[in-house]
């Protein structure tokens, strides 16, 4: 069994309820991963470190729209002095 996890972040589509998403991060957080993050606010969904089973069983899902590693990104490198 892997204990690899995967920081991700987990959009839902817009028909997708309050409720709904608290389940799947109720899901998370008791399946081995990690809710870090709400966006409840932002859009519907979530950052969260998933297993690789979470993972698998959530692609492809119909209420989620997508989800994507959680990762930084820049656009200049660190410490020049781009305006």
């Amino acid at each position: 069994m892997s204990t690899q996890s995967t920081a991700c972040i987990v959009v839902f589509k817009d028909h997708a309820t309050q409720d709904q998403i608290d389940r799947y991060a109720e899901q998370i957080n008791g399946g081995g991963g990690a809710v870090t993050a709400r966006y409840d606010s932002v859009l519907k969904g979530f950052a969260a470190t998933l297993t690789a089973s979470q993972l698998q069983s959530f692609q492809g899902d119909d209420i989620i729209q997508y989800i994507e590693p959680d990762q930084v990104i820049t656009i200049a490198p660190p410490g020049s002095d781009v305006q």
